[in-house]
């Protein structure tokens, strides 16, 4: 089975190689890149147009690689010994089987995103290094070896929070999604808004790189947010003559909370406007 995009997401020709690579290599894609352009979602995608099930996994800062594999609920088992229930016989009810145990053991192939792996702490991958590399565990409690049936289609996403240990990166095929490049975002607006008017998409897309392309911005405005704003303008029906500034100069753009997300860097597009007016 081969990766060739799919109509809801717009894949570039090394993104797709990369998905195909790590499927013939048989290792996870560990899929890098700023938040907002698409990582989770290509997982999805892929997926779907595999016509594969896909169970997902998102790491929190309080998850743990054990909670991944299976849960012993102790406290239920002794309320129900307590309570005489006959189920406690068998500590099999007791067992709650995590994401890699599912896909570990289900019948058919699956996808498995692991979401957002630098937001657990440092030890998380290394807890996982042989259950992802030899695609088996050992379950203590009820004395078996849990073995996949069928290997997984891993993927693994990471915003850089955390570096993640050399172990861990030797047993994935790697992949960085560069932030797209004008024509690559055209295709994308295209995508979730093909009926846009191309004057409005133009200002819309000039305007959206101003701010990107604004020195010192604390976090530039993403993918996501790009079309955030577009579902915005449409939605208001703001007109192109908003957008355009006759001079060509950089202007506070409506809408753009949802472009900036925190006052600093809202205080310095403001002030860059401010400049420009004061040297005209």
């Amino acid at each position: 089975m081969k990766f060739k995009g799919s109509q809801n997401y717009v894949a570039t020709d090394d993104l797709m190689l990369a998905v195909n690579a790590s499927a013939t290599l048989r290792k996870p894609l560990l899929v890098k890149g700023e938040p907002g352009t698409g990582k989770t979602m290509l997982a999805e995608e892929v997926a779907e147009a595999l016509k594969l099930p896909l169970l997902q996994w998102h790491i929190k800062s309080t998850t743990k690689a054990q909670q991944g594999l299976y849960e012993y609920d102790a406290v239920s088992r002794l309320r129900d010994s307590q309570l005489g229930d006959e189920k406690v016989k068998d500590i099999h009810n007791y067992i709650v089987k995590g994401v890699l145990w599912q896909a570990f053991t289900a019948d058919q192939p699956v996808a498995l995103l692991i979401d957002e792996i630098d937001k657990a702490d440092i030890e998380f991958p290394n807890d996982l290094l042989r259950e992802i590399d030899r695609m088996e565990f050992y379950c203590y409690e009820t004395r078996e070896l849990i073995k996949a049936k069928h290997r997984p289609l891993v993927f693994i996403t990471s915003n850089n929070e955390k570096e993640l240990p050399d172990a861990f990166l030797r047993r994935c095929f790697f992949h960085y999604i560069k932030f797209p490049d004008a024509e690559t975002m055209k295709q994308i607006v295209d995508v979730h808004f093909p009926g846009l008017k191309k004057e409005l998409l133009a200002a819309a897309m000039k305007t959206f790189y101003d701010v990107r392309n604004l020195p010192g911005l604390k976090k530039k405005p993403s993918t996501s947010e790009l079309l955030d704003w577009l579902k915005l303008l449409v939605a208001e029906d703001i007109s192109l003559d908003v957008l355009q500034s006759q001079d060509n100069k950089v202007s506070v753009p409506p809408l753009v909370g949802a472009l900036l997300k925190n006052e600093q860097d809202v205080t310095l597009f403001e002030k860059l406007v401010f400049m420009q007016r004061q040297n005209r």
